[in-house]
């Protein structure tokens, strides 16, 4: 068939018209391109030893970076959205200057479910919605984020969902993470560890009173839990955390209940006339506890970091000024996803007077970037440098560039993938004993458009702009994905 709106929109199809390896057959019958080029799922799952480098890899770069991400498995049942995928987890483990390679789906409820019965059983996020269904009307997939805890890989969903537990060496999935028996509801994808105190800092949502819950899991297990009073239901996609706070988002983007009545659709509308809400709240605070403060109306997908000033409390994000879905005519069905997923986001910085109730704003730098990682060791604390990638509005949430900011001054040096080329968020990896915030290296995951080969990238944090110090060539095409994470090869055991 003719794939008019994927001709249309994703540049990321290879230059030279080559399908993407590895894919399942059933996507040549779908047009749209969060199914095709870069972003089209595989139908892999390998292991490999001794990883071809290009290049030499640091001896001392000991550990594994991880990437959480969507790959459907079965041929959607309605129209499709990329964060409908089935969650895979792709994995690269470095030690003396060699690699290996494993990926895995994360073996969640509802793939077990429809592999039993041959097919997709769920419509996605773009609906319509059968409430009927196990679980509501959305499968959770797993597919968004991955913290470690309690010595195991956990993998988090966007939407609130069960956190699912994989083995660090091994990537099988363990089951469903409960936290020592305390926590058995939902946790949602941004939910945060203190790399100082080991508590995990979560949040969860939901359509239903309480539309927010906040909580923290302590290293011995116990739970402390709080229900946060909203004025209905929101769709907070982060949470910020210092040593002792932890700041809750309410954006003025929520869903219009008379259209979801009428239609069956969730469409998240802007209110440019509502202000954006940020929660202060104690770490082991209640409702009664948050300090509210009114900012100027926007939305925010990810938090670079927080830290506090004397009596202030400081955030970094990357904000989009103006999330309003503007849907072109001709993509059809889907013109809101793809209108959705054209991400506009610079750095900005929030500050939040605890004793006055003053807020101060404003940008840090207008490029458009997001998906930011800093050096784990400083969150929560003042720091100095975070590693995004670069996002052109044009080209909808593809990875062109790996950029270091410097937050502080709002400069910045970027390493772009190259032609074709896309890339992965990218965490930092400190150096045994670094003495710098920066003392370190950077992973990414790459595919190149043009013959279908995924790579995986080694940078020198120090040095950005000189290139990759390696190039280690994979087994099998990766998908664009996520999320992603580095664990020191200390905790994987």
């Amino acid at each position: 068939m003719a794939l008019d709106v994927t001709e249309r929109y994703s540049k990321s199809l290879s230059p030279d018209g080559i399908r993407p390896t590895n894919a399942p057959d059933w996507i040549d019958e779908i047009d749209n391109p969060y199914l095709h080029g870069v972003f089209a799922p595989t139908t892999q799952a390998v292991s490999a030893e001794a990883l071809e480098v290009e290049g030499e890899l640091p001896k001392d770069l000991f550990g594994a970076y991880f990437r959480n991400g969507p790959n459907a498995v079965h041929k959607p049942k309605n129209r499709y959205h990329w964060f409908d995928g089935d969650g895979m987890i792709s994995g690269i483990w470095f030690e003396d200057g060699q690699a290996r390679f494993r990926n895995r789906w994360i073996d969640t409820e509802g793939l077990k479910m429809e592999a039993e019965a041959g097919e997709s059983i769920w419509g996605g996020v773009l609906g319509p919605f059968d409430f009927s269904l196990p679980g509501g009307p959305l499968k959770d997939t797993a597919n968004t984020d991955l913290v470690v805890y309690d010595g195991k890989l956990v993998a988090l969903w966007y939407e609130s969902g069960k956190p699912y537990a994989m083995n660090l060496k091994t990537l099988e999935t363990e089951g469903i993470e409960d936290f020592h028996g305390n926590w058995k509801k939902l946790v949602s994808a941004h939910s945060k560890i203190d790399p100082a105190t080991g508590d995990f800092v979560f949040f969860s949502y939901g359509d239903r009173p309480p539309y927010l819950e906040y909580g923290v899991v302590r290293p011995d297990g116990t739970v402390h839990q709080a229900e946060i009073d909203l004025p209905g239901p929101r769709r907070p996609h982060d949470i910020g955390m210092t040593p002792n706070y932890s700041i809750l988002h309410d954006f003025p983007v929520f869903f219009s209940e008379e259209l979801f009545k009428k239609t069956g659709k969730r469409i998240p509308l802007f209110h440019p006339d509502v202000p954006t809400r940020y929660g202060v709240i104690p770490r082991f605070g209640t409702n009664e506890d948050v300090k509210w403060f009114e900012a100027e109306p926007c939305y925010m997908l990810h938090v670079v970091n927080c830290w506090e000033e004397g009596d202030w409390v400081v955030m970094v994000g990357c904000r989009t000024k103006d999330p309003s879905l503007k849907p072109n005519k001709e993509d059809g069905k889907i013109a809101a996803m793809l209108s959705g997923l054209k991400l506009q986001a610079n750095l900005y910085q929030w500050r939040f007077n605890m004793k006055t109730g003053e807020v101060k704003e404003g940008d840090i730098d207008q490029y458009n970037a997001e998906f930011p990682m800093v050096n784990a060791s400083v969150t929560g604390f003042k720091n100095r440098f975070s590693y995004l990638q670069h996002i052109p509005y044009e080209i909808p949430a593809t990875f062109h560039g790996l950029v270091k900011y410097d937050i502080q001054t709002g400069s910045y040096d970027e390493c772009s993938y190259g032609p074709g080329v896309y890339g992965s968020e990218a965490p930092f990896c400190p150096r045994p004993d670094a003495k710098d915030e920066d003392d370190g290296y950077l992973v990414s995951f790459v595919t190149d458009t043009h013959d279908w080969q995924s790579s995986c990238l080694v940078f020198d944090a120090k040095n950005l702009a000189d290139g990759p110090l390696a190039k280690v060539k994979l087994p099998t095409r990766l998908p664009a994905g996520f999320h992603t994470t580095w664990v020191p090869g200390d905790q994987i055991g």
